[in-house]
């Protein structure tokens, strides 16, 4: 167990999420505080795990497998299943670049849904690939969101030219029609990636763990890559995701560290 403080400088989450999605953009509580320093009630818990790693040493020639809970915030509109203060469970396993890795924390959330007797929940997955491939990807998504320019909002705008990956994951209901013709990111995948995941599903399959393929999963934060998942269900209204996460292999190196491969998960209590 890692246990995470409720305040982290800004820059953590602007640096690890990124400063173009919905999160950085318009849902954490940031604050100057006595030295002038910008401070930010932790929204999520992973890059306070990567953080604290570091500034604690735990990834100097070892992996770690670590987990912790507690309260993260962030200024939504309240509704069922989502809350301004809210509680995560968070696993993460730093140092391990192998899809069995990725397969084992999905089949650890799998369990738990069993031990909860939770029935009415799915897993849907996808592969974001390697940054190398994922530039390719968004020189084509800027291609086709320019032909739609004047039907886009102003969110999407924005984030066109610095972070078109982004628009994917648009809340807006009158986007979906042009977002639901963009072109898919499993055409430009890299051999490696699509080796990676089609293990990641083989080690489900054999743990009797069924899911579908979600070729527009892009979640909402910037770190991840190659798998990502989401387990869903339809009993909570607009807040469809109640466990998600994937492979986060360059966010270690983005925060000063080495380069280390990376995977996890967060767990919405409520």
């Amino acid at each position: 167990r890692v246990r995470l403080p409720v305040l982290e400088r800004t820059e953590l989450f602007q640096r690890s999420i990124g400063e173009l999605t919905d999160i950085v953009e318009k849902e954490m509580y940031t604050f100057t505080d006595r030295n002038e320093e910008s401070m930010t009630l932790r929204p999520e818990a992973t890059a306070g795990v990567v953080r604290a790693a570091l500034t604690n040493g735990l990834l100097h020639n070892q992996q770690q497998k670590l987990w912790c809970s507690g309260p993260m915030f962030r200024r939504e509109k309240p509704q069922k299943g989502r809350y301004r203060q809210f509680h995560q469970l968070s696993i993460e396993a730093l140092g391990f670049a192998e899809p069995e890795l990725d397969a084992g924390l999905i089949v650890i959330s799998a369990r738990l849904w069993r031990e909860l007797g939770i029935r009415s929940v799915t897993l849907e997955m996808n592969s974001l690939g390697t940054a190398e491939a994922r530039g390719g990807y968004k020189r084509a998504l800027v291609e086709y969101f320019s032909r739609h320019r004047a039907d886009l909002d102003e969110d999407s705008l924005r984030r066109l030219e610095r972070n078109p990956m982004r628009i994917l994951d648009s809340k807006n209901p009158h986007m979906r029609a042009i977002v639901a013709g963009a072109p898919l990111l499993a055409d430009h995948l890299d051999a490696e990636s699509r080796e990676h995941v089609a293990r990641v599903q083989k080690y489900l399959g054999d743990a009797g763990v069924a899911f579908t393929l979600n070729p527009r999963l892009v979640r909402g934060l910037d770190y991840y890559s190659r798998t990502v998942f989401e387990w869903v269900t339809d009993r909570l209204g607009a807040q469809g995701a109640v466990c998600s996460g994937g492979r986060y292999d360059g966010l270690v190196a983005q925060l000063g560290g080495r380069d280390t491969p990376a995977v996890g998960w967060a767990l919405g209590i409520e």
